[in-house]
């Protein structure tokens, strides 16, 4: 069977593993010029940045998506586990909190700010276990195709505390504010805001105690290239159009003229954008996008120790500062980041004494109105100072020798992403499972999603348990020839 894989992001190329391994003949058209969508990848005189995920969960979810392929995922990557996971600094404080492997080491993390949040920490995880097995390894490996689906599904979360709000949830447990925002604040990072979304995202923090956080030599970028080395994948290849006749898929249109024809059309492009390809109206009203993000890639003359590989920057009015990125429109007045600085763990990201730094500041998306052209300066000056003079890391501006830039409508002209959203369609409740993108189009027969706007989510191990979902349901609706298996180039 002829598919058509529009997008070489990880859940496209996830998918094409998988669907060539059963068998298909795949094809996987890219609008860039190398694959990777939101895992990209820039390098300029001797520093390399991740542009999008760069912190690996769940392994195995990988090496189940290598194997698909015919692949080890060993044989193909260098991955190190990372310990700490990342160090979180608010402001001027004195007191920071390392996330750590070890159980008790982390209870004297939290020990710092409060004896009785250390104490309540075992009972946290201990909620939020079922929580992962139900809600992440259950419903995350299954479609969400009728609403049946939901129905059984809600009063098991409902009974496990799952579907009240991730802050709720994480203050019942916790009371000193540093924690909480400590043990929430991570479903922020796939677009979702802490106090609207449910509690099943707190399975995040459990999942990297569980299988811990881990890192590939030579970024993200290096699972990309692993995983497009044995596919048919097409770069500077941009779908103008997905072509059907009646409500049957026939293939795509490209921007050039050239038509590809297929049976079957699995689109890992934005998920509003797809409707737009079909020639439909995105369903807004159903389906709201993410906030957007303000990305500073710097190349420094220095390395800044305070930094580890993975550091959060809390700034004052952590609640007010989510508010104005993911609702109220409004550029931030204080800033909250993550920044990501790789030569700790491996140094030929950077010169020698140098340091490549990625900054990532959520900000609104464009539906916020917001003039980038006339902000960007003035954003990227304010953001260096803050975390100078609030952060103390001092003299950075000055190290800089190479700078680049991704703002929203970055996202919108390279990545086609709806609005310039960052993160796909929001986590909330009213867009999760069978209220999201399902994995299989509900009116055009031979449409298909993966990536992070369909059902489970976005984030590396939830674009790639989207790809597992969405091709079983391919094997399903359209069995392999019997005994044919693709051939896999020999490494």
């Amino acid at each position: 069977m002829r598919i058509v894989i529009i997008g070489a992001g990880l859940g496209g190329l996830g998918a094409a593993l998988r669907l060539q391994g059963a068998g298909h003949d795949v094809v996987v058209v890219e609008g860039r010029d190398r694959p990777g969508g939101r895992a990209y990848q820039l390098q300029e005189d001797g520093f390399t940045w991740d542009t999008g995920p760069s912190l690996i969960t769940m392994p195995w979810v990988l090496e189940e998506t290598f194997a698909a392929g015919g692949l080890d995922l060993h044989a193909e990557v260098t991955m190190r586990e990372l310990d700490p996971f990342y160090r979180i600094f608010w402001g001027q404080e004195e007191q920071h909190l390392d996330f750590v492997t070890d159980r008790e080491a982390m209870k004297a993390e939290i020990a710092k700010f409060s004896s009785k949040d250390a104490a309540a920490f075992d009972p946290f995880m201990e909620a939020l276990r079922p929580i992962y097995e139900e809600g992440i390894l259950g419903a995350g490996r299954r479609p969400f195709l009728r609403f049946g689906d939901l129905a059984r599904f809600t009063p098991k979360m409902v009974q496990l505390g799952a579907a009240m709000p991730l802050w709720r949830m994480v203050a019942k447990h916790f009371e000193h504010p540093r924690i909480r925002e400590a043990f929430s604040f991570h479903s922020l990072f796939i677009g979702g805001d802490p106090y609207r979304v449910p509690a099943i995202y707190g399975a995040l923090v459990y999942l990297q105690f569980l299988d811990r956080v881990w890192y590939t030599d030579g970024g993200v970028y290096a699972l990309i290239d692993a995983m497009a080395r044995t596919l048919d994948v097409r770069c500077g290849e941009r779908v103008q159009a997905i072509e059907h006749r009646g409500d049957r898929v026939t293939g795509v249109r490209l921007e050039g003229g050239e038509r590809i024809a297929a049976d079957l059309v699995v689109s890992n492009a934005d998920v509003l954008t797809t409707h737009e390809l079909v020639g439909r109206k995105p369903p807004l009203r159903r389906l709201t996008p993410t906030m957007s993000c303000f990305l500073l890639y710097l190349g420094t003359d220095r390395v800044f120790d305070k930094l580890q590989h993975h550091t959060l920057l809390v700034g004052d009015g952590y609640k007010q500062f989510i508010h104005d990125v993911t609702r109220g429109g409004r550029l931030p007045s204080t800033y909250s980041t993550y920044v990501h600085a790789p030569q700790r763990t491996e140094a030929a990201m950077a010169p020698d004494g140098g340091d490549s730094i990625a900054v990532l500041l959520p900000v609104p998306n464009l539906r916020s109105g917001i003039d980038w052209e006339r902000e960007e300066d003035r954003l990227r000056d304010a953001l260096v100072r803050d975390m100078e003079t609030t952060f103390g890391l001092s003299g950075l501006d000055a190290s800089v020798r190479v700078e680049k830039r991704m703002t929203p409508v970055d996202f919108q002209n390279d990545l086609g992403a709806a609005f310039g959203n960052a993160f796909a369609i929001e986590p909330t409740l009213q867009q999760s499972a069978w209220f999201r993108q399902p994995n299989r189009d509900r009116a055009l027969e031979g449409l298909y999603y993966v990536g992070g706007g369909t059902h489970p989510g976005a984030g590396i191990p939830g674009v790639l348990l989207g790809a597992e979902v969405t091709t079983n349901l391919i094997a399903a609706d359209h069995p392999a020839p019997s005994g044919r298996r693709a051939a896999v180039a020999s490494a």
